[in-house]
């Protein structure tokens, strides 16, 4: 069981919380401009049906279709967190692995759930690639992102399936998969993998943070299991709305689009931050998901001299395995980049004297 310095509730929002509201977002991983026009419609447009208990049977069809597997392998979310929530609580766990630096969440989770929790910590010599081999064998509960948070490496699905046992629970959280073009290496509609749990977020896409709705493809049994721990109408129907609007054809065209750019912007981005090789940033490459991971001395105040300078980028010390010298930025569009460049420019600098 780890008792450390790094605290596991601490998440991108807390930067542009109070005095960050006025910042320029590089903070929080939801893309800029969102939600969607045609999509804030639907979801106002739901807004007369509130007397009714929500009905999650017409979501459940749509991600099912959406996925090309049986509506008992799904279950509806108030967001990823939730879902880590439900695992926490329902799975049977003898020995936790939580392959580290990662969304934080699934390991606080399971702690206040009472179980003890041990660390895989991807290292930066390695470029954070998972290596299968360095799980323990006996552990019966594994979580990794892909593309993972905040390292933004998108590991290959064989090696991620490689960790699959008999008796072994597999969680993978794809919460940025959808921002990967072709959501090459996904797994989440994989159903020959046993004890494979995926989790998908419509939050980060779509930006609907606000709403809260994700869900789980898993096996019918596990399924029932989760279910059985969440409260009654769990899911708002707002929420319900948006996940059955996010899985249709048109919104599913909009998101392949939307990662193309992601891509390009991010490539812009990486591009600009290989320029202060000379003041020895080191960027985690290849990044695939909508954020970067950096590494530089004075990295704290780099941060400081960033608000100043009306940017909030995200702290990376609260990751297990990274450290104060870690910053992770979100991927935005390229005038914002380009303005953040000259920010850190100038903090870099200032951090220097």
């Amino acid at each position: 069981m780890h008792t450390d310095r790094h605290d596991l509730r601490h998440h991108g929002d807390a930067e542009v919380r109070d005095d960050g509201a006025a910042l320029t977002d590089l903070a929080v991983n939801v893309r800029a401009d969102t939600p969607p026009g045609w999509l804030r419609e639907l979801i106002a447009d739901s807004l007369g049906s509130l007397a009714a208990y929500p009905d999650g049977r017409a979501a459940r069809a749509a991600v099912a279709a959406r996925h090309g597997v049986a509506a008992e392998r799904v279950l509806l979310t108030a967001g990823a967190a939730e879902a880590f929530v439900l695992i926490a609580r329902a799975v049977k766990v003898r020995r936790a692995v939580v392959v580290h630096p990662q969304f934080t969440e699934p390991e606080a989770a399971l702690r206040d759930a009472g179980h003890a929790v041990d660390r895989v910590l991807l290292r930066p010599s390695d470029g954070f690639r998972l290596d299968p081999a360095r799980v323990p064998e006996d552990a019966d509960l594994v979580v990794i992102g892909n593309p993972t948070n905040p390292t933004s490496v998108l590991h290959p699905a064989s090696a991620i399936t490689a960790l699959a046992r008999p008796g072994r629970t597999l969680v993978v959280d794809e919460a940025f998969m959808d921002a990967v073009p072709g959501e090459r290496e996904a797994l989440a509609s994989v159903t020959d993998v046993p004890g494979l749990v995926v989790l998908r977020s419509l939050t980060k896409t779509w930006g609907l943070a606000g709403l809260r709705i994700g869900y789980v493809l898993a096996d019918p049994g596990t399924i029932a299991e989760l279910a059985g721990a969440q409260p009654l109408w769990p899911v708002s129907t707002p929420a319900l709305v948006a996940a059955e609007a996010c899985v249709s054809p048109r919104a599913l065209a909009e998101a392949a689009h939307a990662a193309h750019r992601v891509a390009a912007d991010r490539a812009r981005l990486v591009a600009g931050l290989r320029e202060f090789g000379p003041d020895r940033l080191y960027v985690a490459e290849p990044a695939a998901g909508p954020f970067v991971l950096v590494r530089l001395e004075r990295a704290a105040v780099v941060r400081h001299h960033l608000r100043d300078l009306g940017f909030a980028v995200r702290r990376g010390d609260t990751f297990p395995g990274l450290g104060e010298e870690w910053l992770r930025l979100a991927v935005r569009d390229r005038p914002t980049t380009n303005r953040f460049l000259r920010a850190l420019d100038r903090a870099v600098a200032l951090a220097g004297r």
